[in-house]
């Protein structure tokens, strides 16, 4: 048992090798690239006030790196999105003891999207988000943090096959909770990356505002990492399935109902079979890609950040 004058040393000792960043996309296993269509800050820092505009997409004391990327990332809907963090911009393969977090950092890791006219707006005030995946404490005691440290940094979950097409947003967070006892001092770290949605449905998912969906209270954001506490609960909503059943797939600690998913028949190589095509603005190439490569009619396969993707125009 901690006693009260080390606990009090903890969080301090924790902030000397602090901090992380989300700073990739992948998609079906492909990226277009190191910070390309994220929109990151180059100091690491968290963001503690939960009542702070600042708690969308970062910024104000972790200013964000400007003019925005204008590339928007294609997103089949129903396919596998991971992300990749890292302790700081260049730490990535290097020995640094921290990269990815600090071992420190325990706590939950959370995906929302906010529909958006345009991914590449400067504005994120005022959007609706919904969460679609949520990691926390397993029955085994093993945080989300710890598994992200296990896999080098990247986590991986599926975007809902039955959302609507479009832009969005994706916020991607992950919280630490070594200086959470009191209100301020859990640590919140995120990025938005830039998204567009292709093949979805018409689901139209509750949602909650940032800031505004936690309060400083929430037994998710206040929270003693070293009493031994058994349970933890994850703050915001739970994640919105197509099948609502408030689940989110392969999340240890959480229910693990599938969401359902699209599923495309690649066509044989005979020519006797008829070839699949793609429709207007979904991907049709790209490193990794497994679906239709032909388009409707009308449209042409058009490179967008090669190798990685491409897009029907």
């Amino acid at each position: 048992m901690l006693n009260n004058s080390l606990l009090a040393l903890l969080p301090f000792a924790a902030l000397a090798s602090a901090h992380t960043i989300f700073q990739q996309l992948y998609v079906n296993g492909a990226s277009p690239g190191h910070l390309v269509g994220i929109r990151y800050p180059t100091y690491d820092g968290p963001i503690t006030d939960v009542t702070s505009n600042d708690v969308i997409c970062n910024g104000g004391p972790n200013p964000l790196v400007t003019p925005y990327s204008q590339v928007v990332i294609p997103v089949p809907a129903g396919s596998t999105v991971t992300t990749e963090w890292h302790h700081t911009l260049d730490s990535a393969g290097t020995n640094d003891p921290a990269d990815p977090v600090d071992a420190s950092h325990n706590g939950p890791i959370m995906t929302y999207l906010a529909a958006v006219p345009n991914a590449t707006q400067t504005s994120v005030t005022g959007l609706k988000w919904f969460k679609i995946y949520e990691d926390g404490l397993d029955s085994n005691g093993q945080w989300a943090v710890q598994r992200l440290i296990a896999n080098k940094g990247k986590v991986s979950f599926k975007i809902p096959s039955c959302i609507a097409n479009g832009h969005y947003f994706l916020r991607h967070e992950l919280i630490a909770l070594h200086a959470a006892q009191g209100y301020p001092g859990a640590q919140l770290y995120m990025e938005c990356a830039q998204i567009q949605i292709t093949g979805g449905g018409s689901a139209s998912p509750a949602t909650v505002s940032f800031p505004g969906a936690y309060k400083g209270s929430d037994p998710g954001i206040t929270y003693n990492l070293y009493n031994g506490q058994k349970t933890y609960t994850i703050p915001g909503p739970r994640p919105f399935t197509c099948d609502g059943s408030g689940s989110d797939p392969g999340n240890p600690g959480q229910s693990t109902t599938s969401i359902p998913t699209t599923t495309t028949t690649v066509p044989s190589s005979t020519t006797s079979a008829p070839q699949a095509t793609q429709t207007k603005y979904g991907q049709c190439g790209g490193t990794g890609w497994t679906g239709p490569t032909v388009c409707a009619a009308g449209s042409t396969c058009k490179d967008v950040s090669p190798p990685y993707y491409s897009q029907v125009c």
